[in-house]
Formats: C-alpha cells, structure tokens, sequence
C-alpha cells in the first residue's frame, strides 16, 4: 500500500513547486478556524476568522459576547449562527477544563491523548482534531475532508460508503508519516480541480492509471459520478 501511496504522492507532484507547509495557527485558533471551514471555500472562511479576530481580539471576548455578534463577524463563513453556538461552547468548555481559554497542555500530550482530548470538546470530530494536531502542533495526523474521502474512495483506498471516522482510522496507517501532510493538501487540490463531485474529469486525470474509478469506464458508466463518495452518517463529523 505504501507504494500505491506514494505513486498517487509522485503523480500529483509532477509540475508543481516543492511543498512547504504555512505557517501555524495557535490551537485555539486552529479549532477556531476548522469549525469556521465547515460547508464553505477557504476564502469565505479565511475571511469569516479574520473578521472574527479584528472584531474580538481575545477568545475570552468571543466567549463573553451575545452570540448574534459572534454570527454577525463569521456571517460571511456560512451558517452563522450555527457556527457561533458551537464556537462559544468550545470556548466554554476548554475555559472550564483548563481555567483560561487555552490548549497549552496538548503539547505535553502524545498523539492519541491530543485527539482524545480535542473530540471530546462540543462537536469536534475527527477532522477538525486531526487539523489541529497536523496544522498547528506538526503532528502526523492525516485529515480527511469531503475531498480527501471522494478521491481515496475513487482511488479504492477505502471502501464506497465508510463512514467519516472509519476514513480516519483506516488512511491514517496507510500514509508514511513524512508525507501526510503533503498528501492532504494534495489531495485536496485534485479533488476540487479534477476529481469533483458530480463531474470528475477522469480523461485528463494524472491519477487515471492508478485508479479504481476512473481506470474502470463500467465502473463510471454504472455508477453517477457522485457515488464513490461516503455520505456522513449520524451527527456531522468535524
């Protein structure tokens, strides 16, 4: 499988500028911005935080606040209110946990202690654990979003229909720590560019040769473009 994986790795690389990871968000701020992602583009939530921070430039000020305000900042990112309940009792509850809002002890945690502790705060899955740990604290986790699970799924990694937390626990062992974090943000640029949803562009995709989907023309003429895939299932996974 490693060698599938880094195939796919070497594939997507051709043509493109050495990777560098950006710059790191503060924990808290990570959590912040993965809740604010959900359901939208990078740009609308980019813009969502920003306007957040210019407007409560201390988490304890977003915690306090009426919670309309903390939509009317994020209201470009997309179900605003939603966002601000679930922001607010994140806040609260690591305030609780730690007496200040701040993630400070994960640090000192190993991986798996660091995620336990990350789902368990309101409405934080696995996606929005594995950002932080591999976002913020250079940890070798391996996100999985909508993109990363339509093209593994596409690509015959994981099963049709796994579920979001089962995508988690089966990618992660597949991919060679040292190039996670490489391989997410490559993945996710090929399944917004080629690999979409409803239309994916298999005739002029790199990863044709190597895939279960798009090297299958029965397996696409049976199945509408959008099956490979996985529906969530029960409450959303973040």
């Amino acid at each position: 499988m490693t060698d599938r994986v880094m195939e796919v790795l070497r594939r997507l690389r051709a043509g493109r500028e050495a990777f560098a990871p950006g710059p790191a968000l503060p924990v808290v701020d990570q959590v912040v911005a993965t809740v604010l992602s959900q359901a939208t583009s990078d740009v609308n939530s980019g813009r969502a935080f920003a306007r957040l921070k210019d407007r409560f430039p201390a988490w304890e000020q977003v915690a306090d606040a009426p919670p309309e305000e903390i939509a009317d900042a994020i209201r470009c990112g997309g179900i605003a209110e939603r966002k601000a309940r679930r922001i607010q009792e994140i806040l609260a509850a690591i305030e609780d946990r730690e007496g200040a809002i701040t993630l400070d002890r994960l640090d000192g945690l190993d991986d798996e202690a660091a995620e336990s502790y990350l789902t368990s705060l309101p409405g934080v899955g696995p996606k929005t654990a594995a950002c932080v740990l591999m976002f913020s604290m250079g940890r070798a986790a391996f996100p999985v979003d909508t993109h990363v699970h339509r093209v593994t799924t596409r690509l015959g990694w994981i099963p049709p229909g796994t579920s979001a937390a089962e995508a988690h626990r089966l990618l992660r062992p597949m991919v060679p720590p040292e190039v996670r974090h490489e391989l997410h943000i490559a993945l996710i640029r090929h399944g917004r560019t080629v690999c979409q949803a409803r239309r994916p562009r298999c005739e002029e995709c790199v990863l044709r040769e190597v895939c279960a989907y798009g090297s299958d023309p029965a397996r696409r003429r049976s199945a509408p473009p959008d099956a490979t895939a996985a529906r969530p299932r029960g409450r959303r996974a973040g």
